[in-house]
């Protein structure tokens, strides 16, 4: 094999196809990415075993075909560091030989594993198809991802659960995700073609790596899957993932219904207030009170150590008719959520030990839940 390619063509096909290599692992051929140039395209592979990155590079001049492997993190930190504008020509004799990379006056060698090592993930039927514009997927992996579990014990919530259902008498996709502590819901129109989906738990690696590559695109990107597997195209680049072998939880039991006290305040003041109340405590976990009455929202935090703050908030910002009300929440929570919201935040409350609900007033196909902490 070789091939001749442009330092900032290869440099942005390697970013992509690299960050799914997992820098410690036991399998040698997994930090490997496979090349293979044929008929004028160069493609690149990695692979996980979990996730599988494919990358088709055009306008390639390959002087002779053939496909290798080569470390994928050393490569890419090679190509990263050669000049803008730099050619590169990579060329490997076969076999155990050497891959011969050279730029300019720059040139290196490095060790291959054998192709025939490199496992394949790409295959297997995938009969479900329908198409989400890249903005709709953003918004809806953003306005859920903060709230997936981190806890591995609880493997089923390590993801965002993707379903086709009913709102209201309308088809919606569904995304949600929660730690037990919050639950994020958002749904949008369903796309032709997902009516049939099974519901489908995508981990939150392939969640993490999806948004990258949906940040480079305002084309429709292309989902295919079955109840095991998921493969999004995007442009030149498909990537393909294993789902959460699991039973995602009934989450519509833990959403309130009958919450009646109406809290409206303003995202940018209510999210400050917030930040400079809980500044008092270097406790992730601390909780910021939320005292209410008519047209008056005071926030309050203390510390052992560091002492106590205090804001209040008034009728320009705050709108709230009902019976007083204290509660707490964790600080870091509250952030989370409002950072989703644009202008105007609504919590729902029953009392100050159940539930709430928060919704954004501009986005109600948005909803969230936020579990109160005792004060």
């Amino acid at each position: 094999m070789k091939f001749t390619v442009e330092r900032a063509i290869l440099l942005k096909a390697l970013a992509h196809v690299q960050s799914v290599v997992e820098r410690r692992n036991t399998i040698p051929i997994l930090a490997n990415v496979l090349m293979e140039a044929k008929g004028g395209v160069l493609k690149l592979t990695a692979t996980d075993m979990e996730i599988a990155v494919v990358e088709e590079v055009p306008g390639v001049q390959i002087s002779r075909e053939g496909r290798t492997t080569a470390p994928a993190a050393t490569l890419y930190e090679i190509v990263r560091k050669l000049p803008d504008g730099a050619k590169v020509e990579l060329d490997h004799g076969g076999g155990d030989a050497p891959l011969s990379l050279r730029a300019g006056r720059f040139n290196t060698s490095l060790s291959v594993l054998p192709v025939e090592d490199f496992p394949s993930m790409t295959e297997g039927k995938l009969p479900t198809k329908f198409n989400l514009p890249a903005g709709l997927l953003r918004d809806l992996i953003d306005r859920t991802r903060f709230a997936i579990s981190t806890e591995e014990t609880r493997y089923y919530l390590n993801g965002i659960y993707l379903h086709a259902t009913e709102s209201e008498g309308v088809k919606v996709l569904r995304a949600v995700a929660t730690d037990g502590h919050r639950l994020a819901r958002v749904e949008e129109p369903l796309p032709d073609g997902a009516a049939g989906m099974p519901g489908v738990i995508v981990p939150r690696k392939t969640i993490n790596e999806l948004r990258k590559l949906a940040e480079e695109t305002q084309d429709e990107i292309e989902v295919r899957l079955s109840d095991t597997k998921v493969r999004f195209g995007i442009g030149p680049v498909s990537l393909t993932s294993k789902l959460i072998d699991g039973t995602f939880p009934e989450y519509e039991r833990v959403i309130p219904r009958g919450n009646d006290k109406i809290l409206k305040v303003h995202k940018k003041e209510f999210a400050e207030a917030v930040g400079r109340v809980a500044a008092i405590s270097s406790e992730r976990s601390k909780p910021v009170k939320l005292s209410l009455d008519r047209n008056l929202l005071v926030l309050s935090a203390a510390s052992p150590e560091q002492g106590q703050a205090q804001e209040e908030l008034d009728g320009e910002v705050v709108s709230y008719d009902n019976t007083p009300l204290e509660i707490g929440f964790q600080a870091r929570y509250l952030n989370d959520i409002t950072d989703q919201i644009i202008d105007t935040v609504q919590f729902e409350f029953a009392d100050g030990s159940a539930p709430t609900v928060v919704r954004d007033a501009a986005k109600p196909e948005a909803l969230y839940v936020l579990m109160p902490m005792r004060v």
